[in-house]
This record gives structure tokens, sequence and C-alpha cells, in this order.
């Protein structure tokens, strides 16, 4: 009778571990939803809005870059299509705001959900992810707003286009990580959210997203290369307007690096949200 039962009882961990995961799933996809269709509750267009805005702004990126300023990507980019500017643009920017998106709400986003910090049971760690998937989605919207103009600016999309997701998933981990360290730190010091700000306008310059690399001078690539959005950004261009592969040892490196990143934040935001009824 005691063989059967050593068996048996390792499982049991296991099960409650996946039943817990497929309940905070679940529960990210509800609150996800609900941020989204909040958001835009008690607007006329609602949820319209969603594409209206990137509609919009390519709209002016075009207008502003390629009639007023005439600005041009470097020929061996294929960036020498008119028009095509503000396409390249768009697309660095729509990466760009995944990581801003999460990065400016993080360090008030357990001090705007005050009710679910006084429920001891409620998992406060799915915020963050909440907020990404929000994120995720007007990225997803504005790359379906981007689609067309791609193919009508460059004549077809590449296969390589199927490859975006390895270089989005990477920055999916680096922006989660980040946003649990923000969350726990804001939380406790209510001035980052003010330096975050700056932070993220400051690296929104310091982006290939105006400009690619390529056109700086060598000794200073390796520096804005450490942009976080910066390898992103170049890697999605490249499969998704050039018809590149991606570089697959450079989002390797960053995949390891983001994966060391969202584990140290969830590992600082599990251990210092004890505190958080405290100071809250």
């Amino acid at each position: 009778m005691t063989e059967p039962e050593q068996t048996t009882r390792p499982s049991r961990p296991a099960a409650g571990s996946a039943a817990s995961l497929s309940h905070k799933l679940r529960l990210i996809g509800v609150l996800s939803r609900r941020e989204i269709e909040g958001r835009y509750r008690g607007s006329v267009l609602g949820i319209v809005w969603s594409m209206i805005t990137p509609l919009l702004m390519l709209g002016i990126y075009t207008f502003v870059f390629g009639t007023v300023f005439t600005s041009r990507w470097p020929p061996q980019d294929n960036g020498d299509v008119p028009g095509s500017f503000s396409v390249i643009l768009f697309a660095g920017l729509i990466l760009f705001q995944i990581f801003s998106e999460v990065v400016n709400r993080a360090p008030t986003l357990i001090l705007s959900n005050l009710s679910y910090v006084k429920r001891v049971v409620f998992p406060l760690e799915i915020l963050v992810p909440v907020s990404v998937a929000t994120a995720l989605f007007h990225a997803a919207v504005s790359l379906l707003i981007l689609l067309p103009f791609i193919f009508i600016t460059f004549g077809s999309i590449s296969p390589t286009a199927l490859l975006l997701p390895l270089c989005v998933a990477p920055l999916l981990l680096y922006t989660l990580g980040l946003g649990w360290f923000l969350a726990s730190l804001g939380t406790y010091w209510r001035d980052i959210g003010q330096i975050t700000a700056t932070v993220t306008t400051a690296l929104l310059f310091l982006a290939p997203i105006f400009f690619p690399l390529s056109a700086l001078p060598e000794w200073i690539q390796p520096v804005l290369i450490l942009n976080p959005v910066s390898l992103p950004i170049e890697q999605t261009r490249a499969v998704l307007l050039f018809g590149h592969l991606p570089d697959f040892v450079g989002l390797g490196i960053y995949t390891a690096i983001g994966a060391l990143v969202c584990a140290g934040g969830y590992m600082w935001f599990q251990a210092t949200r004890k505190g958080f009824a405290d100071v809250l």
C-alpha cells in the first residue's frame, strides 16, 4: 500500500501548480479584456478608437516626414521608396509603444488597484502581465493598420514577416520583468513615475526609430544598441519591411538578458509585495 502512495504524492504539487497557472492565465485574460473595454467605455466610437488613432498617426507621419521634411531612409535598406519613411518610422514606434506604455504605467499600477491589495488571495503579480497584454493588443491593432501600407509602399510583404514573433517576444520578456520591478518600486517611492516618464522620452530619441543605427558613426553604435528597444526595433524592420532574416545570435543574447530581467523582476516583486499594504 505504501508504494502507490509514494508514487502519487509527487504529482499533487505539480497538479496544484498547473491549476494555479491556468487560473492566473484566465484571470489575466478577463482583466485584460476589462482593461481594454474600460479604456474606451463612455466614448461614442468605443473600441474603434484603437484603430482610428494609429491610422491618424500614420497619416500625420506620412504628411510631415514625406511631404514637409521629405525624409528618406538609406537606399541600401530599400528605404528610398516614396512614402516609405513614415511606414518605417511607424513600425519602430509600434515596438516602442509596447515598452513605454508598460514602463510608464507600472509605477502606479499597485496604487491604482488598492482594492486588490487588500485581498490576500488575489495574485497581484498578474497586474503587470495584464498591462503587457493590453499594450500588446494595441500594438496588434496598429500592426493590422500598418500591413496594407507596407504592401502599398513596398509592393509586397516578405515571408520573413512570419518571423516577427521572434523579434517581439524577447522585448515582452524584458518589459515584463522591468514592469514588475517598477510596480514594486513605485509603490514605495512615488517619485519613480516622474523618472520613468523622463527616461522613456530620452529612450525614444536614443533608439533607432527616426534613423537606422547604420547611419550613425561606428563608435556610437555599440552605445545606442544598449537601449532596450534598439535591437527589437531593428530586427522587426528587418523581417517585416526589408525581407531580411533576423540576427539570431543577437536575438539569442537579448532573449537571455530578457529572461534574466523577467525572472529578477518577478522575484523582486514577490519579495517586496508583503509591505504594500503597510505603505498604502
